[in-house]
């Protein structure tokens, strides 16, 4: 498993990234060596912020944790993504590397299993009509919701924005590759 560090808005020191690559490594028992996580980090006020996203077939994990301390954001992001893959482990099996789970992976998951899984309770369907993007922003204010799903009408295909964690918005455009 490749590792790529990056700084935003910060310069990430030799120590940082040893220590960074050292602890991602743990999760190389779950992915091929060509599998590339992508670790980006900032400060934000007095918030240390890590992200990692690791694309693998077709698939995005990703996983976000901001704190007082880059070291326990660190930590935090990982719990998080490990924890990821162990409540989509049957689904993800297909896609893991051979001999991912061992026998303590299964009893993490039993550990695990006392926690609530979301279950779909609700089901909405509307018309999706043409809009710009200004539109459909405007749309998103005007009912107070953190995202929208709009067809674009430059595109015609079906995008959705969305209210990113630090305020600005986000556009998820589909792409056929």
């Amino acid at each position: 498993m490749r590792v790529k560090i990056s700084g935003k808005g910060m310069e990430v020191s030799d120590y940082l990234k040893d220590m960074v690559t050292k602890k991602v490594s743990k999760l190389q028992r779950y992915f091929d060596e060509s599998t590339e996580a992508q670790i980006t980090m900032s400060i934000q006020k007095s918030r240390h912020i890590v992200e990692v996203t690791i694309p693998f077939d077709g698939i995005v994990l990703r996983g976000e944790e901001a704190t007082g301390d880059m070291y326990a954001s660190v930590d935090g992001v990982l719990k998080k993504l490990e924890k990821q893959i162990h409540k989509h482990r049957t689904a993800l099996k297909k896609r893991l590397r051979d001999g991912a789970f061992t026998k303590e992976d299964y009893e993490y998951q039993a550990s695990m299993s006392n926690e609530r899984v979301p279950d779909i309770v609700r089901t909405k369907r509307f018309v999706v009509k043409p809009m710009d993007i200004e539109e459909a922003k405007m749309q998103m204010e005007l009912l107070g919701h953190q995202f929208f799903v709009f067809r674009n009408a430059k595109t015609g295909e079906i995008n959705v924005l969305y209210q990113r964690h630090d305020g600005d918005l986000g556009l998820i455009e589909p792409n056929g590759d």
